[in-house]
């Protein structure tokens, strides 16, 4: 039976960098290969309580609170949230965690976006041996997606687009200065907000983990929205890299349709895809099933093959214009 999260040994330190405190936790072997987890708004490292255990026996696990999260230094400065920052956050996290040796990575939503912006950097493919990506896009590569659609001929070239804008429709509420933090100061509790991801997911109340500091999180991490999602979706810019990635797709995903990473071929030379008929918040609910997809993509890196249950998919190495996609029975 694996133990729980509280059954763990876990360290902690704090990584100092720009003038932000990141509080860190670590588990497992630090001699062992290190696998980051990354979460996203508004939750903090407790998201990964049922992905840890799991890893923990074979890997050095970290996870961390992104800036404004959590313990870590909070900040009122939208520019403090930009991906070139958070970015920059994740690879001082590495450095020190891991300084002689490259990480993977496991990130869900925003902490997905912003490891996105991290595995574009040139220095990625020294730093970052493998990517798994889960509900959580490239902005620039969601944006190119749109605007190659709605060059493209016929209804399925206005469909896609106008779904995902459905989708994304209350990123623009989010980025209304004063409105959204006053009402989620207002109105926003853990109950409602553990209902929410209960009726979205379709998972058990006992599988979802907040920190004490949600409805701060809540509110601070709202600047996210502001800080990104015009800048990069008017603009935005070539972004490539050869580090081996993972999409984990829901297929009941609110905010991102799985339409939208279907040109991701064009920007990451070795991609794997696997479509998975969940909701959002796939740690809560499907914490096994990334735990063991994180695990397939190391080993892949390692020995040249990616395996998942039992079929061998197409070797690392081998650039794809399309990636090779796995559908997941729930």
């Amino acid at each position: 039976m694996t133990a729980s999260i509280s059954e763990i040994p876990a360290t902690e330190r704090t990584v100092h960098h720009r003038g932000f405190d990141l509080a860190v936790h670590e588990y497992g072997d630090p001699d062992a290969e290190t696998v980051i987890l990354v979460h996203g708004w508004p939750d903090t490292h407790h998201l990964w309580n049922g992905v840890i255990p799991l890893l923990a026996g074979r890997f050095h696990v970290v996870a961390y609170d992104t800036r404004g999260h959590g313990a870590s230094t909070r900040t009122a400065r939208v520019a403090d949230f930009r991906l070139a920052e958070l970015a920059a956050d994740f690879y001082a996290v590495a450095d020190a965690v891991s300084p002689d040796r490259p990480v993977h990575v496991l990130a869900h939503d925003w902490g997905s976006v912003q490891v996105w912006e991290a595995v574009c950097e040139p220095q990625a493919t020294d730093r970052i041996a493998s990517f798994t990506s889960v509900s959580g896009p490239n902005l620039d590569h969601l944006a190119a997606w749109v605007r190659a659609r709605l060059r493209g001929p016929g209804p399925r070239s206005i469909w896609q687009p106008f779904t995902q804008l459905l989708s994304s429709a209350y990123t623009g509420f989010f980025m209304t200065p004063g409105l959204p933090r006053l009402a989620f100061g207002l109105l926003a509790t853990e109950q409602r907000w553990r209902r929410f991801i209960q009726l979205m997911n379709d998972t058990a109340p006992s599988t979802i983990f907040f920190a004490p500091t949600l409805k701060q999180d809540m509110v601070n991490g709202l600047l996210i929205y502001r800080a990104n999602i015009l800048a990069h979706m008017l603009k935005p810019r070539e972004r490539t890299t050869d580090v081996p990635v993972q999409l984990i797709v829901a297929g009941r995903d609110i905010a991102v349709r799985p339409a939208g990473y279907d040109d991701s071929g064009q920007w990451v030379s070795r991609l794997w895809r696997r479509d998975v008929p969940a909701g959002h918040w796939m740690p809560f609910s499907h914490p096994e099933l990334l735990a063991t997809a994180t695990t397939e993509l190391v080993d892949a890196v390692e020995n040249g093959v990616l395996t998942a249950g039992g079929e061998e998919q197409t070797p690392v190495g081998e650039p794809r214009k399309q990636p090779r996609r796995l559908r997941v029975a729930e």
